[in-house]
Order: structure tokens, then C-alpha cells, then sequence
């Protein structure tokens, strides 16, 4: 127990509020943990649970409509948005509900948004990148609980360069969780650690509040929002490997 604590306290939480944040060169020997909460991590882990072929997250809409030409076949989806607004010609758009079993079991996707997929691939130098939302954080705390990793950089996708509230909850849950193991925190992660302590119960209004949150409750999509804010209603391990999401074993 006194070595895996010392273990712990070597190890160090760092965070990055927006995707233009992303050093590639500071990431490499460490572990990225990605999110964009509404809705582009939380919709991709979905996607996996669901059954899934592959899952392919792509830089910007070039890069998706490479990638659409590459692994054309008469079972690859199209998915997510850009601007948030719909992709012409993509088949599905970023929102949860839409991935049902019935639809995308067996199925590849492609799958773009304004800046969850470019914070994921602009972390590709990472050694590991995982997938974090507000559904999964819980399990992910307990995998990076688990290994000794030495840097661990908590990278909020943001947007337009700004942090996200909602990320910043799920980047409080988890760096509260990895201080608890004795985890060093910068000052960023004590920040966001304190708003997740402080809306602990009630995410899902805490959500609402935030920009995006108030769009989801104008058009109507309070489902998609509750959904997002079920803080451990998920224990899946998503990684990115190779430009593709996987689940990760322990």
C-alpha cells in the first residue's frame, strides 16, 4: 500500500480548458483523457456500447470525407456535426438517441464534430488517449487509479478556445477522484475539481446553466441533456488507437 501511494503522489493531473490548448510534445509519455460532454465523447462511447464495427473520429470535414472514401462500403455511417449544425450528405447527426443498437450494430462511423474529434486526434501523441464523459468519468478515475502513470492531462475540448462547463464538471470529477489517491493537482485541476464538488447531486441543472446546456433546453433536447449529466451510468474504457476508438483492457 506505501509503495502504490508513493507511486500516486509522483503522479501529476494537468488541464487543458480547450482543445487549442494541446501541446503534442508535452503529451508524449503521458495520458490524455478527452472530453467534450455535449455531445462528442459522450455520444462516441455510446456508439461503442451499442455494438459497433469501428469508429473512426475525424480531424476536421477533409479528413472525414477521406475517411469515408477509404472505408466506403454499404455498412459505413456518416455521423455528427459541424458548427452544430448538420453535415450535408452525413448520414446520422451528434446526438445520442440517434445510435441505437438497431442502427449501428455491426456498422462502421465516421464520426466529426466542431471540437470533440480534433481534440482527440490533436492528442494522438499521447501513450494513451482515453475517452472521458460525465457517464464514464467514475470508471475512468478508477482505471487511472489503477496504473502508475506518471502525467495524466485532463483536455477539456471546449470550444472556440473557451472552457465548456460542462467539461469542467467532468474534469472536477475525475481530478477529485485522482487527488483522493493522492494525485498531484495543478492549479487548473483544483479549479474544475471544486466546481464538480460544488454541484455534486445536481449536474444535470448545473448543466443547463452552461451555453450549450441552455441551447439543448430551448430546442427541446432536456432528454439528451439528463442523459449526459447520468454521472456512472457507464463503465466503459474507450480509447483512440491508431485513429480508430477501442475499448481499452485493463
Amino acid at each position: 500500500m506505501k509503495n502504490e501511494r508513493s507511486k500516486h503522489l509522483m503522479s501529476k493531473v494537468y488541464l487543458w480548458t480547450a482543445k487549442e490548448q494541446i501541446d503534442p510534445y508535452r503529451l508524449r509519455g503521458g495520458v490524455a483523457v478527452v472530453m467534450d460532454v455535449l455531445l462528442a465523447t459522450t455520444t462516441m462511447i455510446t456508439i461503442m456500447e451499442r455494438g459497433v464495427g469501428r469508429v473512426f473520429p475525424a480531424r476536421d470535414l477533409a479528413d472525414a470525407l477521406e475517411l469515408k472514401k477509404r472505408w466506403l462500403s454499404p455498412r459505413l455511417l456518416t455521423g455528427g456535426e459541424e458548427e452544430g449544425r448538420e453535415v450535408p450528405g452525413f448520414d446520422l447527426g451528434p446526438f445520442p438517441e440517434e445510435y441505437s443498437e438497431d442502427v449501428v450494430a455491426g456498422r462502421d462511423v465516421v464520426f466529426l464534430t466542431t471540437n470533440g474529434t480534433p481534440a482527440l486526434r490533436r492528442s494522438e501523441e499521447a501513450d494513451r488517449v482515453l475517452l472521458a464523459s460525465l457517464r464514464n468519468a467514475p470508471a475512468v478515475t478508477e482505471y487511472l487509479q489503477r496504473h502508475a502513470f506518471s502525467e495524466v492531462y485532463l483536455v477539456c475540448a471546449g470550444s472556440k478556445g473557451r472552457m465548456s462547463l460542462e467539461d469542467a464538471l467532468c474534469a472536477g470529477v475525475i481530478a477529485g477522484g485522482l487527488e483522493a489517491a493522492g494525485w498531484e493537482l495543478d492549479d487548473g485541476a483544483i479549479v474544475v475539481r471544486d466546481a464538480a464538488r460544488a454541484n455534486r447531486g445536481r449536474v444535470v441543472e448545473a448543466l443547463s446553466r452552461g451555453r450549450v446546456g441552455r441551447w439543448f433546453t430551448r430546442v427541446g433536447r432536456e432528454q439528451t441533456l439528463a442523459f449526459a449529466g447520468a454521472v456512472g451510468a457507464s463503465d466503459a474504457l474507450v480509447g483512440l488507437v491508431e485513429g480508430r476508438l477501442r475499448f481499452i483492457d485493463d
